[in-house]
């Protein structure tokens, strides 16, 4: 069943990433290896069609392949590596009211299994989801039936999922005082404020965490410390910007918050292998490379 999700993937994609006319859907399609790419993931769903890729997020790396589906609940920088194509993906960014209000017209009557193991957010698709998930994305080969039916659908995508064993944390999700709605805070407050030095006091104040838990449950959840989180977020953006030109590596330094640039140079080197200057060339060349 994949191969027909992977072919409606297939018939509607716009690129590499495309978000479409289905409300949260994106379309993910690669042919052929590229680099790894850094990216800012929000809280999403990622069902595989076909091919596999590994995302990595601090000191976690987990590969996630065909007919399997993989949880991100909080923003959070990470690096995602292809490892085979073609590669075929639907992602579902996820809408904590539309999930808040499926599970209050359910009423206590949604499925449960037992949850994934602590830390690890995958699984594999069960055909029921499949099918909906390649329902959903056919809608887009007869846009008239998007407004009608999308939301339909969606609901049984969530349902399914509430059933799956990611479930647990799709319930988790929607709890305002829960502890992955806290780690959402503060990760949310962190990047809203990476350019800054960086106050974990702050951050557990607006979690409403002491320090200790704060360290304890981001650490958990994402992999890595606030520090290290708000690193990888001014090293991400440092690199966008040199890649897009028209700035020195000083003066993105400044930008997303540095206060040394040799710390920047040093830092940024230590992550992506080279100096700032000669990595954003050498992408800029790849992607030249690609474009053809």
């Amino acid at each position: 069943m994949p191969d027909s999700l992977a072919a409606a993937i297939g018939r509607n994609r716009d690129g590499l990433w495309s978000d479409s006319a289905v409300p949260r859907l994106t379309l993910v399609a690669l042919d052929e290896l590229i680099a790894p790419v850094d990216l800012l993931y929000e809280p999403m769903i990622c069902f595989i069609a076909d091919g596999a890729k590994r995302v990595i997020t601090g000191d976690r790396s987990r590969l996630i392949g065909r007919g399997e589906m993989y949880l991100n609940w909080v923003e959070m920088p990470v690096t995602a590596a292809f490892e085979r194509v073609p590669y075929r993906a639907a992602v579902l960014r996820l809408d904590g009211r539309v999930l808040a209000e499926l599970l209050l017209n359910l009423d206590g009557t949604d499925p449960r299994t037992p949850p994934a193991p602590a830390g690890r957010h995958t699984a594999p698709m069960t055909p029921e989801l499949v099918d909906a998930v390649t329902r959903w994305v056919r809608l887009l080969d007869a846009p008239g039936d998007i407004r009608p039916l999308a939301s339909g659908i969606e609901g049984e995508i969530l349902y399914r999922l509430l059933g799956s064993p990611l479930g647990h944390f799709l319930h988790r999700f929607t709890l305002a005082d829960s502890g992955v709605a806290r780690v959402r805070r503060a990760a949310a407050w962190i990047s809203a404020h990476y350019t800054e030095p960086l106050s974990v006091e702050a951050v557990a104040a607006a979690a409403h965490m002491s320090t200790a838990t704060l360290h304890r449950h981001f650490k958990a959840a994402t992999g890595m410390s606030p520090l290290r989180f708000q690193k990888h977020l001014r090293l991400q953006e440092a690199r966008r910007r040199l890649v897009a030109g028209g700035t020195t590596a000083a003066q993105v330094a400044e930008a997303v918050g540095y206060a040394s640039a040799t710390q920047f140079n040093r830092e940024y080197r230590r992550a992506y292998g080279l100096p700032p200057a000669q990595d954003a060339a050498r992408l800029r060349g790849r992607r030249a490379v690609e474009a053809q």
